[in-house]
């Protein structure tokens, strides 16, 4: 028996979770399935799964090789990828972003890279959380600000402005704030991100705002903001088309900070990836454009 033999095939079961389904990932019949997992079990000498005329479950040691074996298939048809002449992005794709940009921005550009390579497998997990890329097997992750982790690549793909506003009925009941300082006599509503930044006499004042209004929506926030319950500090998608109308006034312009950067960051070994380098050419074409619509 090759040391492939068998895995392609245990895999393939395992992920859809039946013999047949296996079979026909792999466009192979249901008997060699049966023989493949058959020989695979005698050579490892454990069972890899419970088996029932109605379903097929892994044991518990079949939930730790296929661990190891799903990871092992991945990477091994990555590396072919990797070499191959004119290779098309294929595979899984696992991405992760914010609720908000991902819903908003990431999801439709992604969606139109899914819908170019049919050989592509896609998930999009949007979540506020900071996401362990390496230890929970991600491809790639969109993120702002300041990257930390010293195993992960960040590609610049685009940026965005951070606007500090309040409505008109607020401001002529609380007046309006001239220095940083002031903020600390309003209101601030604050959303998933608990501290502010200014840029004053050419360096970074951070604050942490106070006031009664907190939700992890920027949406929420920016419509708290327009029904006058205080300032909010957010992105320029979902306060610029109010400023625009008059229902929020920016505030302390001569203290913002400059563009915060997007990036897309991903593992180490994965940059030179098709299914990579294809979605951030796309990110990096597509995302400032949306991000600079009004609507």
């Amino acid at each position: 028996m090759r040391g492939w033999d068998g895995i392609d095939e245990f895999v393939a079961v395992a992920t859809t979770g039946s013999f047949k389904g296996g079979a026909d990932a792999l466009g192979l019949s249901t008997t060699h399935m049966s023989r493949a997992i058959a020989a695979l079990e005698n050579r490892v000498q454990r069972p890899l799964f419970h088996r029932t005329t109605r379903t097929v479950r892994l044991t518990d040691t079949g939930r730790l090789f296929y661990d190891h074996c799903s990871r092992i298939v991945t990477e091994r048809d990555e590396a072919i990828a990797l070499i191959s002449e004119g290779a098309e992005p294929q595979g899984d794709l696992r991405i992760t972003c914010s609720t908000a940009m991902g819903e908003r921005f990431i999801a439709p550009i992604v969606r139109a890279f899914a819908a170019r390579y049919v050989k592509l497998a896609v998930t999009i997990e949007l979540t506020n959380r900071l996401v362990d890329l390496i230890g929970e097997g991600y491809d790639m992750a969109i993120r702002t600000g300041t990257l930390a982790d010293s195993r992960l690549i960040g590609t610049r793909i685009a940026s965005r402005t951070l606007y500090t506003c309040a409505a008109p009925a607020y401001l002529a009941a609380r007046g309006t704030p001239n220095a940083i300082a002031d903020l600390a006599h309003h209101d601030c509503l604050i959303g998933t991100t608990t501290s502010w930044q200014f840029r004053s006499w050419g360096r970074v004042e951070t604050i942490r705002p106070r006031g009664r209004w907190r939700c992890n929506s920027g949406e929420a926030v920016a419509q708290a903001a327009i029904a006058g319950m205080g300032i909010c500090q957010l992105p320029e998608f979902y306060v610029l088309p109010h400023i625009a109308s008059g229902a929020l006034v920016p505030l302390l312009a001569n203290f913002a900070m400059e563009d915060e950067p997007i990036w897309a960051v991903y593992p180490q070994r994965r940059h030179l990836l098709p299914k990579i380098t294809g979605l951030l050419d796309l990110l990096r074409s597509e995302l400032p454009v949306a991000l600079a619509r009004r609507d």
